[in-house]
């Protein structure tokens, strides 16, 4: 009888273990998922889905002791921070539902990826899967996009991809509008490039190559200012630290691009003026609310403030013919946030580049270093477009930030040895 009840409990302890595990593994599984359709249109209800299962099992695993999953990191404060003045800012927020929506569906649940990030994708293996999975999402966006909009839809090549000037709906893709494409395809090629200057097989670079032309066509066919700069830039100091002799034939070939395409037209000061006059009209925003700024929410700018009254009361050469958001990522900050906030944020910053700095200068391998560089350069790239565009205005494109910060929290805990 005895022996019966102890076999038993062996079984139950087995299967409770294999359920443990399976959970375990299907973490990183439900994550790859929703990384991989982040810039995929229409498929909310999915991410959503594997998003929130994989929180709720890692809080199962977590409440029943069945995971090591880690929270602390060198980033870990400074987000904590930053999430805590945003959630303050509900109270002083001129627009309160919007920001405790914003707060709480883009804040909260972008560093709970974070941190699902960094313990899912935590070894050498993991992080070469999670690059990956941001270059196979960003090329089947790339290719399946392109075919759609120049195919299907028939609009001609000299069109903006991703670009619909139809009742001023720009956009093909509500999830990652025509200026905020970059964001995915820039930081898949120069993950492209880092896998390039290793050692492959054939089939190998042959297949990372087909990614690299789907990736460059469709950035260079959004003919965005802002992305093409972030593209030139990034790839030029990817290039100088690899292979400075290509560079000559780099810069010719963008040359030749521009003065070859209608990206041509795109390229005029009259542009960077109507930007400098909606950042303009920011400041006069955030001269009114310096300290605590309007609240989180970023319908706020839009619909919960005077706009015209600050247009109006500025001088016409300094006024923009239209204006929709601040076109900037750290003025977006500060006129939602206050200076307050954007010192928060610009916390995180500045321990995101002392984890790159100590990673690089004190890489245990070539391999971590080169990655850490890979890591930088996209950080530089992402930031370029962030100068004109607030790309935290779109999930997928916020979201690439947050994988960027993963990504070197990964690396800085192999080099520290926390990792394998």
């Amino acid at each position: 009888m005895t022996k019966t009840i102890n076999t038993r409990l062996k079984l139950q302890l087995s299967n409770s273990q294999k359920v443990f595990e399976v959970l375990n593994q299907s973490v990183p599984v439900l994550i790859g998922i929703f990384i991989f359709l982040n810039p995929i249109p229409h498929t909310t209800a999915i991410k959503n889905i594997c998003f929130y299962l994989a929180v709720l099992i890692v809080l199962v695993l977590i409440v029943f002791k069945r995971s090591a999953f880690i929270f602390k990191t060198p980033l870990t404060l400074p987000l904590m921070c930053f999430f805590l003045w945003a959630s303050l800012s509900i109270f002083w927020s001129l627009n309160m539902e919007n920001s405790i929506h914003d707060v709480r569906a883009h804040l909260l649940n972008h560093i709970m990826l974070y941190f699902l990030l960094i313990n899912s994708f935590s070894s050498r293996k993991g992080l070469t899967v999670l690059a990956w999975i941001v270059i196979i999402s960003a090329t089947i966006f790339s290719v399946a996009g392109m075919y759609y909009f120049y195919v299907i839809l028939g609009n001609p090549i000299a069109s903006r991809f991703g670009y619909l000037s139809i009742g001023n709906v720009a956009n093909v893709s509500p999830e990652l509008p025509v200026n905020f494409i970059g964001t995915v395809t820039v930081f898949a090629i120069l993950i492209c490039l880092h896998f390039i200057f290793q050692e492959r097989p054939l089939y190998s670079r042959a297949a990372i190559i087909t990614c690299l032309l789907s990736l460059f066509a469709a950035t260079i066919l959004t003919r965005s200012r802002g992305t093409f700069i972030a593209l030139v830039l990034a790839v030029t100091i990817q290039l100088l630290l690899k292979n400075k002799k290509i560079i000559p034939v780099f810069l010719l070939a963008i040359a030749g691009i521009v003065v070859m395409s209608p990206l041509k037209s795109r390229i005029n000061i009259g542009a960077l003026k109507q930007r400098l006059k909606i950042n303009y009209v920011t400041y006069q925003v955030i001269k009114d609310y310096p300290i605590t700024g309007i609240g989180f929410g970023m319908q706020t700018f839009v619909n919960s403030i005077d706009i015209n009254s600050y247009i109006n009361s500025i001088p016409k050469k300094k006024r923009p013919t239209d204006i929709y958001t601040p076109h900037n990522w750290l003025l977006s900050i500060a006129v939602r946030l206050g200076i307050v906030g954007l010192i928060l944020f610009l916390s995180i910053i500045v321990v995101f580049g002392r984890m790159c700095w100590k990673t690089i200068r004190h890489a245990k391998d070539d391999c971590i270093r080169d990655w850490a560089y890979c890591v930088v350069i996209s950080f530089v790239a992402y930031c370029t477009i962030g100068i004109v565009e607030p790309v935290f205005l779109f999930k997928s494109s916020a979201i690439v930030f947050y994988i960027i910060l993963a990504m070197i929290t990964i690396l800085w805990r192999l080099n520290q040895g926390e990792a394998t």
